[in-house]
């Protein structure tokens, strides 16, 4: 068996890129891979080991990329597969590995699989996609709701039946069953694998199969919490995470792990999000690893919840090896949810260190490193179908996508020569890439020391993980591997607080912020002290 703790993903750094926001290279306002190679030296220079970049296959773009209609070429707006060759070489040339989303739940309806098994009941793909008769009144085949508000089930009137989708009704389900439908998404897989990825994130991974008997969901207890959407009344016992999930698991990481220095990650949301991440990673014939919503809805960053969270992944041999994230594309900004306005720049320091300090990988989302916030778009400008149908409940997921701020003084902050397509907003032009760089203690000079000082670090980066502490305000960590101990100390709630009585104050410090040291702690204090060094 391969020693996971030799494989270079292991502990690796990852800088999610959404291609819309990025940089757009052709002044058209949309982000482009040509805009990615271009400003992939600002990537690299925060020592980050990996991008993972977001779909950017040939798209309707109802839900932007996630809908694929090729999963084999890139869409117009962001290039051409040369442009992503380009890319891949250009990140060749500053060491960094090359991660791409895969969508294998569901495709677009303008797919030319879905065309071909919309046609009729007996066609080559009638069954490549989950289809059903009306019950006798017409009505759906049974009471799933889908992510996005609504029924699951949309009448087709070419086939006579009803297609599941879990999401938008452009989004119909793949059914992952079929041994068929498994092979053509297996190379899918190989054709980005024979062009040099490093592997995948796997989108929503436990929406992949349904029950096939098509069984009613039971409603879900009321827990006390609002509900914006049908979906949040129901269990999802029956239109999700199934067991036979696990056995196209295998064969998908039987392929992936026939290529050199490859890795796979699953994102898995849900109510039992954490026993399936350890049920998809158990053993190496599963993936190398899994993330979830533990951090990314959050309402607090608490010491509990980092305490919970850890406990969750086993350091035994075999168990999974997790990622983390605390923001991403679907998420808002952590630092517009997790502090008040007046403490957001201490707090995005000490949040940095914290997510430095899980055992795990960090996917860091783009623009975390320079502490951006979450932008309040106006209704007129709202891109995202999700926040369109269920306003003014549900949170846009645009204000986290809004683009990069390049340039404060530029012209659409040096995003494009054109109007973005979402708007950049004065708070974050703020905070823009140029006035950090010439700021020695701007948080993303603070973000590239953090990562040099880890990626040195064999505790930090590979090591085991225990929970010392976990009180109200204050957590501690200790990390183990190779003879080495490092001590993490946080202070989250925004006061002083006393030093833990339970460690020692000896040592070397490795990183120190908002005015930590041994023996004190104060608000928002956050510190990495290596056991056994001289101080």
């Amino acid at each position: 068996m391969t020693d996971t703790n030799s494989e270079w993903w292991c502990g690796a750094a990852i800088y999610q890129i959404y291609p819309r926001s990025f940089m757009d290279a052709n002044g058209d306002g949309i982000g482009d891979l040509a805009g990615i190679a271009d400003r992939l030296d600002h990537v690299a220079r925060l020592g980050v080991d990996a991008i993972w970049v977001s779909p950017f296959y040939t798209s309707p773009m109802v839900d932007f990329g996630y809908d694929i209609a090729d999963y084999c070429d890139v869409d117009p707006i962001f290039g051409t597969l040369a442009d992503f060759d380009a890319l891949m070489a250009r990140a060749r040339d500053l060491g960094l590995k090359v991660i791409v989303d895969q969508v294998y739940a569901h495709t677009s309806d303008r797919h030319p699989w879905f065309a071909e098994s919309r046609s009729g009941r007996t066609n080559a793909k009638a069954d490549w996609y989950v289809w059903a008769d009306p019950k006798p009144d017409g009505s759906p085949p049974n009471n799933w709701q889908s992510v996005f508000g609504g029924p699951s089930w949309c009448w087709d009137a070419r086939r006579g039946q009803y297609y599941l989708h879990n999401f938008l009704s452009a989004q119909p389900q793949l059914n992952c069953h079929l041994p068929e439908v498994q092979e053509a998404l297996l190379n899918v897989a190989r054709f980005w694998l024979d062009r040099g990825v490093s592997g995948f994130r796997i989108d929503a991974l436990n929406f992949t199969m349904h029950d096939p008997l098509l069984r009613d969901n039971p409603p879900a207890p009321d827990d006390g919490s609002v509900r914006t959407r049908p979906f949040d009344f129901q269990l999802q016992t029956y239109n999700q995470s199934h067991p036979d999930i696990v056995r196209f698991i295998e064969r998908l990481q039987a392929l992936i792990a026939s290529y050199p220095d490859t890795f796979s990650l699953a994102e898995v949301g849900g109510r039992d999000a954490r026993r399936e991440m350890q049920h998809f990673t158990k053993g190496r014939a599963r993936l190398d690893s899994a993330y979830g919503f533990d951090f990314l809805y959050a309402e607090a960053l608490t010491p509990a919840l980092v305490a919970a969270a850890l406990a969750a992944w086993s350091d035994e041999p075999g168990a999974g090896w997790p990622s983390w994230a605390f923001e991403n594309h679907d998420a808002p900004r952590a630092l517009s949810r997790w502090c008040m306005p007046e403490d957001r720049e201490a707090f995005a320091r000490m949040k940095a260190m914290l997510l430095l300090s899980l055992r795990g990988n960090p996917i860091l989302f783009q623009g975390e490193e320079l502490g951006l916030l979450q932008d309040e778009v106006p209704f007129e400008q709202l891109q995202d179908p999700e926040a369109i149908a269920n306003w003014p409940l549900t949170l846009s997921r645009d204000g986290v996508r809004t683009p990069l701020p390049w340039q404060g003084e530029a012209r659409n902050g040096g995003f494009s020569a054109g109007a973005p397509w979402l708007p950049l907003s004065a708070q974050n032009l703020a905070r823009a890439v140029d006035g950090q760089e010439v700021d020695a203690t701007s948080q993303l000079n603070l973000t590239r020391d953090l990562l040099s000082v880890r990626s040195a670090s064999p505790a930090l980066r590979r090591g085991t993980c225990e929970v010392l502490l976990a009180d109200e305000s204050r957590l501690v960590l200790r990390r183990r591997e190779a003879g080495q101990s490092v001590i993490t100390v946080f202070e989250l709630a925004g006061h002083d607080s006393g030093w833990p009585d339970i460690i020692t104050t000896a040592g070397q410090v490795l990183a120190a912020v908002n005015g930590a040291k041994p023996g004190v702690l104060p608000r928002f204090g956050a510190i990495w002290i290596r056991e056994g060094e001289p101080t």
